[in-house]
């Protein structure tokens, strides 16, 4: 049967709406008309509600080219990357539900944004300049831990000559080689799954390695063996603050006392993340918490009994290592006026 869903004009138009009401996320779902995350908030366009094979209609648009297009029948759920020229990149998740496709289409911008714009605290540069080492960024989904990552990268290419090699699942920003050379690849395409595209990029004489998502113990191990061989190695990790983003890795690895032994002696440092709603109500704010990794941290993660706290560590480095907790942070946005104190309230509270 046709569908308007069938023609990537159609989608394109959708998108350009979407994006021209400040939308950062596309929901395409049989039973509804097509929506939008605006501000926070999901609203719909005026339109026909889509049907099964409008969804259907759409993925195939979405994913032509590639191989996983003739496997919508048995998909149950896909990462990729679309581009429309002239208008953005987006980050598209097909999911099944009820047994029908769904589509989630996550707005890219095309500039790398710069830690300035995106209001990442100062001590994090200090850790993306080291030329080995560890570097975390943790956050829960929709954080905005890819965005980060992308800005490091960004910060990299502008500033030093290096090798810089990125395995995403998928793409989303795209970096054009500056002082830099960037080779990017994208899970499933490129490569089959981390753990055999980091145990290839380390022949692939980078000299800075970025993981999209440090989430299974041999992932971990590789990671860490590349830290420790003098390379810069970037990894994001879905977990809401430092000190859960480090317990999570440390439960990954076959002998904890071993990960944590490894992690103390590479770790360069922590940063943990949160979009909050501004005050004006002009987008989000970063909310951050930073770990800073010092001897005295090193000490804490290595021997964790009889060592103070990560937090009160976290809460004694303001000076003169610029590290933060959340509830720092969060107190000096209210202080500023860019997030309300109701908000700052609801975070405390998670």
């Amino acid at each position: 049967m046709t569908t308007p869903y069938t023609s990537e004009a159609f989608l394109h138009q959708l998108l350009g709406k979407a994006l021209a009401a400040h939308a950062s996320d596309i929901h395409l779902k049989v039973g509804q008309p097509p929506g939008a995350r605006v501000r926070g908030d999901m609203v719909y366009f005026r339109v026909d509600r889509i049907r099964p094979e409008d969804s259907e209609a759409a993925a195939r648009v979405l994913l032509a080219g590639r191989p996983s297009r003739e496997l919508l029948a048995t998909l149950q759920e896909l990462d990729a990357a679309y581009v429309v020229p002239g208008l953005g990149r987006f980050r598209v998740n097909i999911y099944r539900q009820r047994g029908s496709l769904a589509i989630i289409l996550r707005s890219i911008p095309l500039k790398i944004p710069t830690f300035e714009e995106l209001g990442v605290p100062s001590a994090v540069r200090a850790m993306v300049e080291h030329d080995h080492g560890l570097v975390l960024v943790a956050g829960t989904a929709g954080s905005g831990k890819s965005t980060t990552l992308a800005a490091f990268v960004g910060h990299i290419n502008a500033t030093v000559p290096r090798h810089i090699v990125t395995l995403e699942d998928p793409i989303e920003h795209v970096h054009e080689d500056n002082r830099s050379s960037v080779s990017q690849r994208e899970i499933g395409v490129d490569t089959a799954d981390f753990p055999t595209a980091l145990r290839s990029a380390l022949r692939q004489d980078p000299d800075v390695v970025l993981i999209s998502a440090l989430r299974d113990g041999e992932s971990l191990d590789l990671a860490l063996h590349a830290a420790e061989t003098g390379h810069l190695v970037l990894a994001a990790v879905s977990s809401a603050d430092v000190t859960r983003a480090l317990a999570r890795l440390i439960a990954l690895g076959k002998s904890p006392s071993e990960v944590r032994e490894r992690l103390a002696d590479c770790l360069q440092g922590v940063v943990a993340q949160r979009l909050l709603p501004r005050r004006d109500g002009a987008g989000e704010v970063l909310a951050a918490e930073v770990l800073v990794g010092t001897a005295a941290v090193r000490e804490a993660i290595r021997r964790p009994e009889g060592s103070p706290s990560l937090r009160e560590l976290m809460e004694k480095g303001v000076t003169p290592y610029g590290m933060q907790t959340f509830d720092a942070h969060l107190r000096q946005l209210v202080a500023q006026g860019a997030i309300a104190k109701e908000t700052a309230k609801a975070v405390t509270a998670l």
